[in-house]
Formats: structure tokens, C-alpha cells, sequence
């Protein structure tokens, strides 16, 4: 757990004074943690101005192949080169799995200006955060993970059972092979974690050691699924505590040989795994103000009777932009394999008290206390940057907040079929290129929210993503059209 004291750079030689090492990790486009482990000696000496980070991170895909068209960040005309990587020292915690190994997270500066670096994730965050509390205002979050998880077959005698075997067992095996971690639907089932106990309590107790407590954990429907729902706190701490849930998962998942699927839609005809977010407004002292005082009899929709004005622009706000930030809520080929009609997935723009087949899910009274009054964003899947989705979430829902923007569609009805006729949402992208294509165009909300720079850059990467798709060969085609054509 992070210490109770605020981290001063005065601090820090005292905090670490039984240390030999550090270990510093920044959050890349696609929510992967990129860092190295550094001498205590070095640490100490960049902790307050940054040290040189090479750039490429930014220049390279998830699986560190070159961008086809090389983009403004890191490139051969800059010669791929360094930028300012500056620790954030609140972010310190403890690594429990790896003998307590003091961690920080650290942003991005771009090094010849020294300003937060356009497609930095937390810098994206922070400059929505900073908009807000320009204000007088704050944001509180929460974040839910669903993920499959699969075990393959050991290959090797040892202690640890790491989860790179699975790489080695699809090279040689069809995908349908890979076994899961427990088979058959069994949501909420208080037996099925006692299959593989010490993983199951291994993550809770991890995550809580390396403060990203979670607040509820259970099997979720699906072969091997587990759902997080983590402790609700700020928004930025929140962003970061996502991103390190993941790295808890994935790295205790290592040592007993499972590999966690954060994929959106892993599987053919079963649910994929979503990644809901939570979203409220507070004041200074932490009052909720999507709250409203008294209930308004008159409002326009039943639905937002108790939903102050405050919070009824900022519904506006993601009604009227939601299509236009598709890749961040869905920055996948395979995202969008999860979001079609019938697997309890939105697909079009919605939203309605407690309907949890909108897009947008509103939760106030009389279902839920007023202090808890906030929206449940239901596009995202768990293969999201969770930085990037609360920094869209906050920025249109800002944007509509000044403009006064009012509610343009009325609420889904319970019963009603997303997509129905009663739902006179648009259709969201089905494809990430339909989504890239909105996203990048001129007249975008995301580049009157996010600017030029960002749009471009995070656009760019999505172009080559679908790049290679488009060039990929897959087995369903082989499969199908081997013979028959």
C-alpha cells in the first residue's frame, strides 16, 4: 500500500532507505504498462525532473512493430528519440509478487517544450481532470472488468507455470483448443473459485497490498470468466488503479500458469468481456452534484426526476458525442465483435434509469441513494485504456456542462430492445474502421475535446491496426473457402 504521508522528493531517500531498486512503468496508447527496474542511485537522482524514455513506445503497436506510417511522436526524422519520463511520486506502492519492489507510475514530456505529451494516457486524463478543477469541481470513478481466462497444458518441469506457454500452444494448436480455466455458465457461483483457491484469493489480496483494492469479485457467466468490481475513488487514481489491476492479474496469472483474456469478445457465441465505467461530479468537499435536492415533477423524462441540471447537461454531453469516440471505447478489430445485438452489449447510442441494455446506464433514486447518483458507461469493453475512456467520458460530458446541452433522445423504456423502434439512438460504428473514419474527420467532437494533435496521433494508430487485419488471412476463411472455390 501506498504510505500515508504524502511522497516528497525529500522523502524518497528515507522511504527507500532498504532498497536496491525501483521499478517505473508509463502507460503506452494501448493501455500497456512500459517500464524498467533502475537503481536506486538513478532513481534518486531523476525522481523530480524525469529521465530520457525512449519514444518508440509511441512509434510501435502492442506487439512492437513499427506504426506503417510513422507518426508525429516517434519517428526517423526525430530519430526515435527520447522523451521526459517524470515519476509521479503519489503513484508509490509496493510490488508484493516481486518481493516488494518499490513502483511508480510515470507521464509523458515532450522534450523540447517539457509539456505533458499529447498521446500520454494520464496526461490526456489529467488536462480533462484540470478543465474541472479549474471549476471548482472534481470526478469520481469506478471501474468492472470481465475476463476469460485459459490454462495451457505444461510444458516444461519447474516451480512456476508461465503463462507465455500459451504462445507456444497456439503456434501448434488451433484456438478453440486452449483449454479454459474451469468449463460451463457459471455466474455468481461461490463454488467455482474454490477450484483454483489460491489464484482466486491470490488476486484479491495482491490487488489490495498494491492499492487497487477490489470491491466485489466473483465468476461472471462464461468459461473461466471472473468480474472486478474495484474500489470507487478519483478519477485519475482510479485510471491508474485499472491499469494496475491488469498487471496484478496478468502476473499472478503467470506464476500459476493461466493466461487472463482481456480481449473483448474471446469466444464465438458466448458474451465477451466488458469494461463498464462509472462517472460522477463532485464539489469541493465531495458533495455528488448530479444529486438533485428535490425531486422535479415536471422534468422531462421520469427517468431524470432526480437527476440534477448539472448532471442532465452532462448526460447531454455523452448522448451528442458518443459516436465520435468509438475507438477509444472500442480500439479493436475484435472489439466490435462484441458489441451486436443479443449478448447484452449496447449498439447504439441509449440511455435510461437502471437499463442496463443502454449505452448509457443512469443510476439515482429511487433504485440508489443520492450520494451515489452517477452514469455507467456500458460501450467499453476490458480490452480499453482505461485512461483514455475516463478522459472521453469526462471531456463530453465537460463539453456539454458548458455548452447547457440538452437531452436530444428520450430514455430507453425497460423492455424495450436496444435498437428497437422505440430506441431512436444512432447506430453505433460496427467496425473499427467505420469508428476510426468518425473519429479522425474534420468536423469530430473528439478533436474539438481532445485537439488536433491527439486525434491524429491515437487515429493513426487505429489506421494501422486496421491495416493489418485487412492483410490478415484468418482460418474461418481458409476454412471456408479452401475447397469450394
Amino acid at each position: 500500500m501506498a504510505e500515508d504521508k504524502p511522497v516528497t522528493v525529500e522523502s524518497l531517500p528515507e522511504l527507500l532507505k532498504d532498497d536496491v531498486a525501483v521499478k517505473v512503468a508509463g502507460v503506452d496508447v494501448d493501455g500497456m504498462l512500459r517500464g524498467k527496474l533502475m537503481a536506486k542511485k538513478k532513481f534518486l537522482s531523476i525522481a523530480e525532473e524525469g529521465f530520457g524514455f525512449c519514444s518508440v513506445v509511441f512509434g510501435w503497436d502492442m506487439h512492437d512493430q513499427t506504426y506503417f506510417r510513422e507518426l508525429g511522436v516517434s519517428n526517423k526524422e526525430n530519430g526515435y528519440r527520447d522523451l521526459i519520463a517524470i515519476p509521479d511520486l503519489s503513484s508509490f506502492r509496493r510490488i508484493p509478487w516481486e518481493n516488494n519492489v518499490p513502483f511508480f507510475l510515470v507521464s509523458f514530456h515532450d522534450p523540447d517544450t517539457h509539456k505533458t505529451l499529447h498521446a500520454c494516457p494520464r496526461s490526456l486524463l489529467k488536462r480533462a481532470v484540470d478543465k474541472l478543477k479549474d471549476n471548482g469541481y472534481g470526478a469520481m470513478a469506478g471501474a468492472e472488468y470481465e475476463f476469460y481466462q485459459f490454462r495451457a497444458p505444461q510444458t516444461h518441469d519447474g516451480p512456476e507455470r508461465n503463462s507465455s506457454g500459451t504462445a507456444t500452444f497456439l503456434r501448434e494448436n488451433p484456438v478453440n483448443a486452449l483449454p479454459s480455466l474451469t468449463e460451463g455458465m457459471f455466474g455468481y457461483s461461490i463454488t467455482r473459485t474454490v477450484h483454483n483457491q489460491d489464484y482466486f484469493y491470490g488476486i484479491f489480496d495482491a490487488c489490495e497490498k498494491f492499492n487497487c483494492g477490489i470491491e466485489g469479485w466473483h465468476t461472471e457467466s462464461g468459461p473461466g470468466v471472473f468480474e472486478a468490481a474495484l474500489q470507487f475513488g478519483e478519477i485519475s487514481a482510479m485510471a491508474d488503479k485499472a491499469s494496475l489491476f491488469k498487471l496484478v492479474v496478468k502476473s499472478l496469472g503467470s506464476k500459476y500458469g493461466i493466461t487472463p483474456c482481456f480481449m473483448a469478445k474471446p469466444r464465438e457465441g458466448l458474451p465477451g468481456n466488458s469494461g463498464h465505467m462509472h462517472v460522477s461530479i463532485v464539489d469541493a468537499a465531495g458533495k455528488n452534484l448530479f444529486a438533485r435536492e428535490t425531486e422535479d415533477t415536471n422534468a422531462p423524462y421520469h427517468d431524470i426526476r432526480c437527476l440534477s441540471d448539472l448532471g442532465r447537461h452532462f448526460l447531454a454531453g455523452l448522448i451528442d458525442g458518443l459516436p465520435d469516440i468509438m475507438p477509444i471505447l472500442a480500439p479493436n478489430v475484435n472489439s466490435y465483435k462484441r458489441l451486436v445485438e443479443n449478448f447484452w452489449a449496447p449498439v447504439t447510442v441509449s440511455w435510461g434509469l437502471e437499463h442496463r441494455a443502454a449505452s448509457i446506464r443512469l443510476i439515482a433514486p429511487p433504485t440508489a441513494s443520492a450520494k451515489a447518483t452517477r452514469f455507467e458507461v456500458r460501450v467499453p469493453g476490458a480490452d480499453t485504456n482505461p485512461h483514455f475512456v475516463l478522459a472521453a467520458i469526462l471531456a463530453l460530458g465537460w463539453r456539454g456542462i458548458e455548452k447547457k446541452m440538452e437531452i436530444s433522445i428520450p430514455p430507453l423504456g425497460k423492455g424495450e430492445d436496444v435498437g428497437g423502434a422505440a430506441d431512436k439512438g444512432e447506430r453505433l460504428a460496427k467496425s473499427l474502421k467505420e469508428a476510426t473514419d468518425k473519429f479522425m474527420r474534420k468536423e469530430s467532437v473528439a478533436r474539438e475535446v481532445f485537439g488536433d494533435d491527439f486525434v491524429d496521433h491515437f487515429g493513426g494508430t487505429r489506421q494501422h491496426e486496421i491495416r493489418l487485419w485487412d492483410e490478415a488471412v484468418t482460418d474461418w476463411e481458409v476454412r471456408r473457402y479452401i475447397e469450394t472455390v
